[in-house]
């Protein structure tokens, strides 16, 4: 039997993104070939697949890292580099994703809650490939002589929970029987002894009768206290809140401590409700278990009353000798059905459906953000300018004169100059580091150009003037 494994951490990266070609075209007889460097392939992605047919995140128990391929750097003669092939992962319906904080590895932002066959979800992007120099062609830069690079990207950690995909789930205290019944309903073998906690992953059975098919879960059972984590509650009760109906079972012999059965009942209902009030709402139906024991008679009859009282169905049964057990079906199959067809209104409802998520870039905007940084220092952040800096060929001239001429094209200098910075003062992207220059009027040429930013490295002492 497969291991069930229902939570796992793992780490996800795009491929980087090839560096664009700088090649000029050379044949015979054509003494002034152009530019024809081509452009670098784009990274893969990483992909989450919602997969019918997995029952558990048992693949990635072993495994916790995982990178898809990395674009190829583009060539001369136009030729570009070829796109990184996406790694695609497969993981169960109902499972959760949730991006972690890098650093502190606490929850950060539900991406995605893959419930249909065949949802996708972009949880690491690729990177941009580099252009090649044909465009960076201008009518005064005939030839340009540099070519970007490659957009690299960071690795991410995600968690990935799977909430069961069940029609009917079985909820109870420990030892009432819940595992004999869907050994009972269906074609499931769970472990099945006389004492608590036999049953310590949820079991999935198929039901078939003449007119229903649905798939009841047997959860582990819960004690008092589960809503706020007693025991394994939130593993357990996690399960429950996928299922459209809830059949709640109670012992009607007491079990070996004696228990009183609606006190049972009042517990377990308390316990829903206080996890989820949601679940309160659920369509319930009491089932009264052992009735093939002695004494047991007063014990069903009170639990039909409560029933009856709180406008729920009821059914008494023995998973033992299969007494009710197709009345129990048919009025489960019943309820099910009723759900389907809500779920299925309310999606006919919905505008759209979007197929596939793309996981959050950080920053996607094209705009940026300016902050000080102490006396003299100032911090800019944003996707775009980022990308920038990352992409350049940092031991070329002409790409860092370029970068500096799309810098003063997106507003970046005359943002600088309206926070407040200075001569000399100390602009921060990513980890390169510039000096402003900010020109006097009575210095500038005929056509202004702007502010200037002279470019070193913040990790070479030596480079700064």
């Amino acid at each position: 039997m497969p291991e069930f494994t229902d939570r796992v951490r793992i780490n996800v990266k795009g491929g980087d993104g090839g560096a664009g070609c700088l090649s000029f075209r050379r044949e015979a007889h054509v003494p002034k070939g152009g530019p024809d460097g081509g452009d670098g392939g784009k990274g893969g992605d990483v992909v989450l697949v919602a997969d019918p047919r997995k029952s558990s995140l048992i693949d990635f128990r072993y495994k916790h890292h995982f990178a898809a391929e990395r674009g190829t750097h583009g060539k001369g003669a136009r030729k570009h580099g070829r796109d990184g092939a996406d790694l695609v992962l497969s993981v169960p319906l109902g499972t959760v994703v949730t991006a972690l904080d890098h650093e502190t590895m606490e929850p950060a932002e539900r991406l995605a809650d893959l419930t249909r066959p065949g949802e996708r979800l972009v949880v690491a992007p690729g990177g941009r490939g580099g252009f090649g120099n044909p465009h960076f062609v201008t009518s005064v830069r005939r030839a340009p002589a540099f070519a970007e690079r490659g957009e690299p990207v960071s690795d991410r950690w995600i968690e990935l929970e799977m909430k069961l995909m069940a029609d009917a789930a079985l909820v109870g205290m420990p030892s009432v029987g819940k595992s004999s019944l869907i050994a009972r309903m269906s074609a499931a073998r769970p472990k099945i002894a006389d004492y608590p906690f036999t049953t310590l992953v949820p079991n999935l059975g198929m039901v078939r009768t003449d007119e229903y098919e649905y798939v009841v879960a047997d959860v582990p059972g819960l004690i008092e206290g589960a809503a706020e984590g007693k025991g394994l509650g939130h593993d357990f009760l996690r399960h429950v809140e996928r299922s459209a109906v809830i059949l709640h079972v109670v012992d009607a012999t007491g079990g070996l401590e004696g228990r009183d059965p609606i006190e049972d009942l009042e517990a377990i209902d308390l316990e829903l409700a206080t996890y989820d009030p949601e679940l309160a709402k659920r369509p319930q139906v009491i089932v009264a278990n052992k009735i093939d024991m002695p004494e047991t008679e007063l014990a069903v009859s009170r639990l039909r009353e409560a029933a009856e009282r709180l406008g729920r169905p009821f059914a008494a049964v023995s998973a033992i000798t299969g007494q009710g057990i197709r009345t129990l079906e048919a009025l489960t199959g019943d309820l099910v059905e009723r759900e389907r067809d809500r779920r299925e209104a309310e999606l006919a409802e919905e505008a759209t459906y979007e197929r596939e998520w793309h996981g959050a870039r950080d920053g996607e905007r094209d705009g940026f953000s300016i902050e000080r940084e102490g006396e003299g220092a100032w911090r800019v952040e944003g996707a775009a300018v980022e990308r920038m800096v990352v992409q350049t060929d940092w031991d070329n001239d002409e790409a860092v004169a370029y970068l500096q001429s799309r810098f003063e094209r997106m507003g970046l200098d005359d943002a600088l100059a309206a926070e407040g910075a200075r001569d000399g003062d100390e602009v921060r992207i990513l980890e390169m580091a510039f000096d402003y220059v900010g020109l006097r009027e009575d210095d500038l040429p005929e056509r202004a150009d702007g502010p200037d930013l002279e470019i070193w490295d913040a990790d070479d002492e030596g480079a700064r003037p």
